[in-house]
């Protein structure tokens, strides 16, 4: 039996930023593929492509990405830990996912499938491309870190671009124009303010200003401000996009990029489970069956340069696995 971190290590070992995640699939297809598992690759452009690893009729799909976000950070042990790049976000979880579904196979289980798609951390394409697939499972379980605890809900999202204008003029003479970034200060500033959405479950709607560009040299007033927001939405997007034109109206112009929509998942008996406040490739694949979001590590250390999975936590999401599926068949 193959040791879990090892294979998370070596898949961590294979660079896999988002667009080209061969390395990485290669290696998963590869140990897949020498015991047994049929493998379809769906290639979506070179060194870019999903795998999907079926033993006949699958029931229960596990599944997670094995793209990530730059940059490439090669695996390391230290302590009770395992670092790297993608050691929980989600290379760590594939490791553990495809180990699990071993183990039930050589138990003689053959309704496991296992998906592993690119592109989550951008487009996620991998996700809307594996959607067309010609799924059969009942149920997908798919993997994010979670702490080992099944979620209960899921933050949905959706990105706005917010747009102020001014006019354009010498630095030395700026009551000849008006500077952009001022009503973009302002507008802002007053984020905090907004009465949103709250879900019992998924808790209150959060806006991040992730990115904000305005001017051109530090001597011309500046003529336009652009600032981009990530909405975390816990419910409808209509309502906040109704807040959020209340809110600009006279003032910015804005565009709102398509939504990923918050989801409440089922509660199954025996597993712990609390709500995040991220999104994942599960909206784009519903064609796979029931959703269930489960995976060891925190989302806190994910995209940092410090992430790290667990050892004892990987090792013990094996099982949980294993259990999670059993349970999924015979219900």
């Amino acid at each position: 039996m193959t040791d879990v971190v090892d294979l998370a290590h070596d898949l961590i070992a294979r660079p896999s930023l988002t667009g080209a995640e061969a390395p990485a699939v290669e290696l998963a297809a590869g140990w897949l593929r020498e015991r047994g598992w049929t493998i379809t690759h769906q290639e979506l452009s070179p060194g870019h492509a999903n795998i999907w690893a079926s033993r006949g009729q699958g029931a229960v799909t596990l599944s997670t990405h094995l793209d990530t976000v730059p940059p490439f950070i090669g695996p390391a042990r230290d302590g009770a830990r395992l670092t790297g790049r993608g050691a929980c976000d989600a290379k760590g979880i594939a490791a553990a996912m495809m180990v699990a579904a071993q183990s039930l196979a050589d138990e003689g289980e053959q309704r496991v499938d296992l998906l592993f798609v690119v592109g989550e951390e951008k487009s996620s394409d991998g996700a809307r491309a594996a959607n067309s697939l010609p799924a059969t499972s009942r149920f997908l379980i798919n993997g994010e870190p979670t702490e080992g605890r099944l979620a209960s809900g899921a933050k949905g999202s959706m990105a706005v671009t917010v747009r102020t204008h001014g006019r354009a003029a010498h630095s030395a003479y700026p009551e000849l124009g008006a500077s952009a970034i001022t009503p973009m200060l302002a507008l802002l500033s007053t984020l905090d303010d907004l009465e949103l959405p709250v879900d019992p479950v998924l808790g209150r709607t959060t806006i991040n200003v992730g990115t904000l560009n305005a001017g051109r040299e530090a001597n011309i007033v500046p003529d336009e401000a652009v600032a981009q927001l990530m909405v975390r939405l816990v419910g409808d997007p209509t309502h906040v996009r109704d807040i959020l034109e209340r809110w600009s109206v006279g003032r910015a112009d804005l565009e709102f990029s398509p939504h990923i929509p918050a989801q409440h998942f089922p509660a199954i008996a025996g597993f712990e489970a609390a709500p995040v406040s991220f999104t994942s490739d599960i909206p784009l694949l519903d064609r796979w069956g029931t959703p269930l979001l489960l995976g060891p590590g925190s989302i806190t250390v994910a995209h940092t340069p410090h992430e790290f999975i667990d050892i004892g936590e990987l090792r013990a999401a094996v099982g949980s696995y294993m259990r999670l599926v059993r349970t999924l068949l015979a219900s």
